[in-house]
């Protein structure tokens, strides 16, 4: 569990050369974490091979793990609000978005939108998100599959208008819904990006 949150997702395969042990023997540990709900199992495409399955952390295993920043942030946002009330709340995580949005967007000035959309998903990779980026009807749709904020986010829903900043500040003009959200009890935090084009060449029209 502990390469699993390292490594954020990882095959059984990978898991096994790290520890030394035969793809079937980790398995076999792999069944009982994902009996008890504290790992997942999901398909991943890699290039023209069958799906591989890969595994992560869910809710319960992440939890398992300290996450005193976790409480600490949460005390810090009850103070802010009780102080400053909701909108202060929101205005510090959309500062916190358009900031790193802004300096994304330096980093990716001459590429393309979908390359800006890659740059926001290594980005939340580094942060400890497991997110996919992939193809769906000619348009492309980011799925977080965690959130590191969870706990936080129940009580303080504030904390989502970071990304919504960033998006907004990275990709102008692009149409970035959110159609799906793990703090409002969905699979994932799903954003359609619809006028951005599959083409790594591309941009959107």
């Amino acid at each position: 569990m502990e390469a699993l949150r390292r490594r954020h997702t990882a095959s059984a395969l990978e898991l096994a050369a790290e520890f030394g042990l035969s793809a079937n023997a980790v398995r076999q540990h792999l069944v009982v974490l994902e009996r008890d709900a504290f790992v997942a199992e999901r398909p991943v495409k890699r290039g023209r091979t069958k799906p591989t399955f890969e595994y992560s952390l869910t809710k319960a295993g992440e939890a398992l793990f300290p996450q005193h920043y976790d409480r600490m942030l949460g005390a810090v946002l009850r103070q802010v609000r009780s102080s400053f009330g909701d909108d202060a709340v929101r205005s510090i995580f959309e500062g916190i978005g358009q900031r790193q949005g802004s300096l994304l967007r330096r980093k990716t000035e001459h590429a393309s939108d979908r390359e800006k959309v890659e740059a926001v998903v290594e980005g939340l990779r580094e942060s400890g998100v497991d997110v996919d980026l992939i193809e769906v009807n000619g348009a492309l749709e980011l799925r977080e599959h965690n959130c590191p904020y969870a706990n936080t986010v129940a009580e303080h829903p504030e904390v989502c208008s970071a990304i919504h900043s960033m998006m907004d500040e990275i990709l102008p003009g692009v149409e970035v819904a959110q159609v799906e959200s793990l703090a409002t009890g969905g699979a994932t935090c799903r954003f359609d990006i619809r006028k951005t084009t599959v083409s790594h060449e591309g941009s959107a029209p």
